[in-house]
């Protein structure tokens, strides 16, 4: 398991991302979560949809990602949303140093 991670999640609006956001860093669980709208297209229920949403990209340590997809799950409105860890293979040594500094 890599040290560090980027948890990707989407979202309905910006309020639900602003919230997610807010109780992933509060939390200590993430050091920084960026929102960003996008569009998305997929199949739900056998239906074609296609639709604004928000992506969460969540920067956070490897060992809290369990934690992390339990506190989205606790907020998150879709039965079944999107969330997927994303190894950090390497980076700036002292933006990987802030990450353990702002997470627990």
């Amino acid at each position: 398991m890599s040290q560090y991670c980027i948890v990707t999640n989407a979202v309905s609006s910006q309020e639900e991302a602003e919230k997610i956001a807010s109780v992933l860093v509060s939390q200590e669980l993430a050091a920084c979560v960026q929102m960003m709208p996008i569009q998305s297209c997929y199949l739900w229920k056998g239906k074609m949809i296609n639709e604004a949403e928000v992506l969460l990209l969540i920067k956070t340590r490897g060992d809290l990602y369990q934690e992390v997809e339990a506190a989205i799950l606790k907020s998150h409105s879709y039965e079944i949303p999107e969330i997927i860890q994303i190894p950090i293979e390497k980076g700036l040594d002292r933006y990987l140093n802030w990450m353990d500094v702002s997470t627990k």
